[in-house]
This record gives C-alpha cells, sequence and structure tokens, in this order.
C-alpha cells in the first residue's frame, strides 16, 4: 500500500505533464505556439499536437470563421453637393494572416473590429465625399459598395485580416435635408407628369386635327359619288323620258301633266289664280288636250 501511493502519485504527475504537451486544434480555429513570448508556429489544420509544456511554450488560439461587423449606429457622411447622408453598413471579415493580426492586436477581436469599423468609415468617406446623392442612392450604389470593398481590402491586408464582403444596408437622408429632398423629388414628379400631359394634349390634337381630315375627304368623296350617282340616274331618267316621248308623245305630255295637276293641288288650302284658257288646263278641257274640240256632255 504505502508503495501504490508514491506510484499513482507518479502516474498522476506524469499524466498532467503529458497533458500540457498536447493540445487539440479544431477546424475552427487558429493555433498560434508562443516560445517564452515569442511566435513560434502557426498551426492551421486540425488535429492532435505536441508542444513543450509551459512556461516553456504556451497555445493561443483564434477564430479562423468569417466574422461579421454590423455597425450599431450609422455613420453620416458628406456628398460632394454637401448633403448629409446616413449609412448603415457591414463587413464580413477573417483572420488570413494569425501572425501579423496578433503582432497588431494582441489577439484583441474587440480591438480589431473597431479598427476594421475606423477603415470601413475611411472607405465611405473617400467614396461618398466625390459623388452626388442620386449617385449613392441609384445609380453607382454597387460601384460604390465595390471601391469601399477594395479600399478597405487593401488596408485591412496590412493588419492580417481579409475583407470578404462591405455592403451598404440603408442610405437615409439626414433630417435636415429630408423635406427638401422630398419637396424636389415632388416638384421633378409635377415636372415630368406636366410634360407627359403635354405631350398627350399634342398627340391628341393630332389625332383630332387627322380624324376631321379624314372626315372632310370621305364627306367629299361620298358627295362625289352621290353627284356621280345621282348624275347617271338623272342621265337614265332623261334617256327613258326621251324613249318614251318618242314613243308617244300626246302619252307623254298627258302624263307630264298630271303630275303637275297633282304637284299643284297636293294641299286642299292652296290657291291658284291662272287664266281659264291657259295652256295648264288644256288636258281638263278636252280628253284629247285639244282645246278647240268640245268636252262631252255628261251622261243623263
Amino acid at each position: 500500500m504505502d508503495r501504490l501511493i508514491p506510484t499513482v502519485v507518479g502516474l498522476l504527475i506524469a499524466l498532467a505533464a503529458l497533458s500540457s504537451c498536447v493540445f487539440v486544434v479544431n477546424e475552427r480555429n487558429y493555433a498560434v505556439v508562443f516560445a517564452l513570448g515569442e511566435i513560434k508556429e502557426v498551426v492551421s489544420e486540425p488535429g492532435l499536437y505536441f508542444k513543450l509544456p509551459p512556461p516553456f511554450q504556451n497555445i493561443q488560439q483564434f477564430d479562423k470563421r468569417v466574422l461579421t461587423i454590423d455597425a450599431t449606429d450609422v455613420e453620416r457622411v458628406q456628398t460632394s453637393e454637401k448633403k448629409n447622408l446616413l449609412i448603415d453598413s457591414f463587413v464580413k471579415w477573417r483572420i488570413s494572416d494569425p501572425r501579423t493580426y496578433y503582432v497588431t492586436f494582441g489577439g484583441n477581436e474587440r480591438a480589431a473590429q473597431e479598427r476594421m469599423s475606423a477603415l470601413l468609415r475611411d472607405a465611405l468617406n473617400a467614396s461618398i465625399n466625390r459623388r452626388t446623392v442620386n449617385d449613392v442612392t441609384s445609380k453607382e450604389r454597387d460601384k460604390i459598395m465595390q471601391e469601399i470593398r477594395t479600399n478597405t481590402a487593401a488596408a485591412a491586408k496590412l493588419l492580417g485580416v481579409e475583407v470578404l464582403d462591405v455592403r451598404l444596408k440603408r442610405v437615409d437622408f439626414a433630417p435636415e435635408i429630408s423635406e427638401s429632398v422630398y419637396r424636389r423629388m415632388e416638384a421633378e414628379r409635377k415636372r415630368v407628369a406636366n410634360e407627359q400631359r403635354s405631350i398627350g394634349a399634342a398627340d391628341g390634337e393630332k389625332i383630332r386635327a387627322d380624324a376631321d381630315r379624314q372626315r372632310e375627304v370621305i364627306i367629299a368623296e361620298a358627295y362625289r359619288q352621290a353627284q356621280k350617282t345621282m348624275g347617271e340616274g338623272d342621265a337614265k331618267a332623261s334617256a327613258v323620258y326621251a324613249q318614251a316621248f318618242g314613243q308617244d308623245r300626246e302619252f307623254y305630255k298627258f302624263y307630264k301633266s298630271l303630275e303637275a295637276y297633282r304637284a299643284s293641288f297636293a294641299n286642299k288650302g292652296d290657291v291658284m289664280v291662272v287664266d281659264p284658257s291657259s295652256e295648264f288646263f288644256r288636258f281638263m278641257k278636252s280628253a284629247g288636250g285639244n282645246a278647240s274640240t268640245p268636252a262631252p256632255a255628261p251622261a243623263r
């Protein structure tokens, strides 16, 4: 029993010493091996590794996953028109060089985030200060994000950090210029609306003028066609009358006189003052239309 206790104690000491010489690196982390405070090795592959026991060698691990800096406060940035914009953005980044990262920030992730936020702020100012509000809000928004990402990545690379993406989540007008911007937008929309109304009115006048012209052309063509038809009808009627007159002149004269009687006495209230011996009444005096031939006596 007296021998067993020292043996167990020795095994425990050996196990503790062995555990201090072994460390595990998972797939989410980098491991930096320090020898007396100096960086000796950077381990990036997951697995089981050995080192000297403290204080000869120590281990510090850093996250190798993609991290996000999501600004809690919006940035106030001025455009080339001296208009203030409120910009909300975020950055996707990760540690690319653990050695440089540790030398720069001492392994403090909060310090790294503050430095990255400062770099983003500088890149925002550099890109937006030389552009107009319209460029930032619509025309060149994608180009601005690409430019900010490139500038931020170039500065962050010197710190052992890789910038993967930069996005502008929201771009708003500052309260002091929102009202003037809305008024200008309203005036612009009214100008466009008035312009469209003017174009519509002009097109309407053109359509009406063309319709009137076509109407006049159609009426003139119809009148011409009607006159032509009437002329052809009159010609045919004259030909028929001439043919009838040539076959029996007396019957033709009699028929025309009956038409004249019908037209003259169409209304009972009509009054005519005509000499009884007038040619107009020749067919009323005799059956043959001869004024010298006495009319036959009526039957009793």
